[in-house]
This record gives structure tokens, sequence and C-alpha cells, in this order.
């Protein structure tokens, strides 16, 4: 008896990435046999566009392959929870960033990246709702955070992951703040000036901090909170340092688990959802959705639990 084809909705964001890296439909199409899938594709046009694709067209389909960066696989996220059932989500990183790929082990190379899918094997993935609005892999405010999405995308296109670099420490640099806010957490809460923070589920942030791989795992039902206390313009360069060294201090840098936060703030400031611009908030809730979504990626990733059983959260140090 012939094997039914596997039914795939392709959404390919085609400005992601540097101009001369650039994928097309076709060259990721080519990489699958024709008698074993059969592809819907779609291009994006426009901000929110892989979520109402994925809403249009996904619903009767075995899975949805997105080719594009982090906004691209955050859009795709937030389509496929809105579905009656979970469907496996393949993902083809080609932005100029793809934190979360990196942390998955999903290869940039085309090829890679669709043997893995073909490959069929899935890893269930924690995602975070932030008020009502689904995330993949981080939330984050204060310094540096407005570069991800203020960068324009003819420096994307021109310098890839560099242009973030270029756009946020040469003009970002000054601008330095912090915001007074009362952050709860399980089983406790901290108050006080911050000039940066995020709730993340990847060892990689903005491509610049990287949180160690022992201290994450990817569905524990927990995410790794990272904040970072009132700093001065002349303090900033240490502080980053020390973040990008992961010298947690418990004091000035603090590194904590939990499972939902809840943050007020003394007025509204501006939010990053996976490199995107998230709007204004003044109180934010955030919960982790454990297991909520199934991602193609490899099987001997160590940042996924093999067990069913959440780990402990960490307490803050004092």
């Amino acid at each position: 008896m012939e094997q039914a084809k596997k039914q795939v909705l392709l959404i390919v964001n085609p400005c992601a990435g540097r101009t001369s890296t650039r994928v097309s439909a076709l060259d990721i199409v080519n990489h699958f046999p024709s008698d074993a899938y059969t592809f819907e594709i779609h291009n994006t046009k426009g901000r929110g566009d892989a979520t109402q694709l994925v809403k249009d067209f996904a619903a009767d389909k075995d899975l949805v392959i997105c080719c594009g960066g982090d906004g691209t696989l955050n859009e795709t996220i937030n389509g496929v929870m809105d579905l009656p059932r979970r469907i496996p989500i393949g993902y083809i990183p080609t932005g100029s960033t793809n934190d979360l790929a990196s942390t998955l082990g999903i290869p940039r190379d085309v090829k890679e990246a669709t043997d893995l899918i073909k490959n069929g094997h899935t890893n269930s993935y924690d995602i975070g709702l932030f008020n009502n609005r689904y995330y993949s892999y981080v939330a984050a405010f204060g310094a540096f955070t407005r570069s991800s999405y203020a960068t324009k995308q003819w420096m994307k296109n021109m310098f890839g992951h560099f242009a973030y670099i270029l756009n946020g420490f040469f003009k970002e640099w000054k601008n330095i703040s912090s915001t007074h806010m009362k952050i709860e957490y399980d089983g406790g809460d901290l108050e006080g000036d911050f000039s940066f923070g995020s709730i993340s589920n990847s060892t990689s942030i903005s491509g610049i901090f990287r949180l160690n791989k022992r201290e994450v795992k990817l569905n524990d039902g927990f995410f790794e909170v990272l904040l970072v206390r009132k700093a001065r313009v002349v303090e900033a360069p240490s502080l980053l340092n020390k973040i990008r060294k992961k010298e947690y201090d418990g004091k000035r840098i603090i590194l904590f688990k939990t499972s939902q936060v809840k943050i007020t703030i003394d007025q509204p400031i501006a939010w990053t959802l996976d490199g995107e611009y998230g709007g204004q908030h003044q109180t934010v809730h955030m919960n982790v959705l454990s297991r909520a979504i199934d991602i193609c990626s490899p099987t001997d990733n160590i940042l996924f639990e093999r067990t069913q059983e959440p780990a402990t959260p960490e307490t803050v140090k004092e």
C-alpha cells in the first residue's frame, strides 16, 4: 500500500537575513523527495503574516515549516498555538541572529536544516505567554533591547548580526537608564531600579549574552530571569563583560528560574519579544507553557530534559 504524502505548509520570509544568503522556497522544496511531501507555499509580506498564514492554511497539514528569523518563528508559533491540534514545526533559520536556532541546535545550512526536518524527530519545547501573546524564547526590557527591532532592514541585509552591534552599542550607549519596578516570581519578590531584564528559554540572547548550558533546560517548565540593577553609562562595559563571562553576583546581576512572573512598573516601558517590538506595558504577567510546541531538532540536545518531571527552581541569591 502506497504511503500517503506528508502535507506541509511552507512559510518563507523573503526579507530575512543578509541579501547574499537569501533562501527561496524552491531551494527548500528541492531538498525534499517529491514522492513523500506535498507543499503549499506562502511568502510573508509584512509583520503578522506568518501567524495569519498558519491560521488560514495549516489546520489540515502534517507539518509547518517556516524559513526566516526569530520573528518569523515567533509568528509561526503564535499561529500554531491557536490551532485546534498541535502541529509540529520545522525551522530553517535565515535571520540575522537566529538565537533560538543556536540553542536548539538547528543548523543554518539549508540542506542540513532540511535533513533535520526530514529525520522527523521533534522535541517538546516550552514557550512563554506574555500577557495575551505567545513568545518563543525571550521577553526583554531595558538597555540595548531596542536595537533588535529598531535596526533598519537594509543594515541587517548588509551587515547581518553585526548590524545590531553597530546600532545598539553606538546609537544607544548613552541612553542607558533604569526603571523602578516590583518583580514577583515563584516563591519570592524583588523591588528596585533595573536597567535590563530578560525572561528567556534560550542559551543565547541577541547573540551577545549567553547563559550557561548547565543552567538551561528547554522543557523543564521554567524560564531563566536575568536582571541588571541600575547601571550608569560608565559601568555598562564592566557589567556587560560580567554577563558575557556569566558572573552573576546576585546583587547587581541576578539570575534565577521561575514558572511565572509578574512585573509592576512605575510607568509604561517598551518590551522586546523574540527580537520584535512588543509594545509599551506597565504591568506584565508571564507564564511558562510547558512542552507546548513540538519542534524539529536534534535527538542529542542536552538542553532537553528526558523525563516529564520539572526541575526545582533555583533560589535568588541575596
